[in-house]
């Protein structure tokens, strides 16, 4: 069991030119991507977070299921979902404003215990940021590797949400020691400013890092480095791309029996270069298609 924490939301995403062309509703939010994704591939998936029960709630929690994601670790409550309003350049690139006061997903608390079986726990973006609950995701992180628990962490930067920069950069670095696996986009890494040997050096065995069309590097502790160029796509948009990122991974190393910092650190070059491609695989297909639809199984071959 893979279980992905963090926040689901709603975006609304224009439909042409302009930026309220057409604004219409979908299911997202960086973890609910990741999670869905998962489903996608097979991989059995658990959500952790705090969901609304209102009518978007309920969606976000239909589209979990419909992924085959287990949602018996969502906590419930009255306020209302958290929404993201999309803007998408000329490149496909979606850039957001966020509506978060008072929304559920705030509210989220660490559960008393992982469901039965978790072998990774994913984190990342929005719930990272905003308290009270990042405080308790980050709460959850730090329980699960102490527990022993691989961790894979996507900080999925939004700066609009991020008050104080130095702040938040400084915790970042705090997670790193409970962190298995960090993956980020090259904007992402950019902006905290760090690399990838600095991070390596913290914690994590290994740093994925992505780069657009250009493709994926893995850096690791021995001072691999390994590049694999993107899939050649129509993009139509980048949402979801990096969430299916998350789950290729993810999917990828369970299959390996790889879901420990022992046997990442043990991967061999053919091992990464093969889940490299898997993953940036699944992404080209996800930004060929509107909005975060990730693929399924069936749609992207063997690993």
């Amino acid at each position: 069991m893979i279980v992905v924490a963090g926040e689901a939301l709603i975006d609304l995403v224009p439909q042409g030119p302009g930026a309220l062309a057409g604004l219409t509703p979908a299911l997202g939010g960086g973890p609910y991507n990741t999670a869905v994704a998962l489903g996608r591939l097979g991989t059995p998936t658990a959500f952790c977070s705090r969901v609304s029960s209102d009518a978007f709630g309920e969606a976000l929690l239909d589209g979990l299921r419909t992924a085959g994601v287990d949602v018996s670790a969502v906590q419930r409550g009255p306020e209302p979902t958290t929404l993201a309003v999309a803007t998408i350049d000329g490149g496909g690139s979606a850039a957001y404003s966020f509506y978060v006061e008072g929304t559920a997903d705030r509210l989220f608390t660490a559960p008393a215990a992982l469901p039965e079986g978790t072998r990774a726990v994913s984190f990342g973006t929005c719930s990272l940021v905003l308290e009270p609950g990042a405080s308790a995701y980050e709460e959850l992180m730090r329980t699960a590797a102490a527990q022993g628990v691989f961790t894979l962490l996507d900080p999925n930067i939004r700066v609009g949400l991020i008050p104080d920069a130095d702040a938040y950069r400084a915790r970042f670095k705090s997670w790193l020691p409970s962190v298995s696996l960090l993956k980020l986009s090259e904007e992402d890494a950019s902006w905290l400013g760090g690399t990838p040997h600095e991070w390596l050096a913290s914690g994590p065995s290994a740093v994925v890092i992505t780069q657009g069309g250009d493709g994926l590097t893995v850096f690791t502790r021995d001072g691999t480095v390994i590049p694999v160029p993107g899939e050649a796509v129509e993009v139509v948009d980048t949402i979801g791309a990096g969430d299916t990122v998350n789950a290729a991974l993810l999917h990828g190393l369970a299959v390996r029996h790889a879901l420990s910092p022992e046997a990442l650190a043990d991967l061999d070059r053919t091992g990464w270069v093969n889940l490299l491609r898997f993953a940036a695989r699944a992404a080209a297909i996800t930004c060929s298609r509107a909005g975060a639809e990730p693929p399924y199984a069936s749609e992207l071959g063997s690993l």
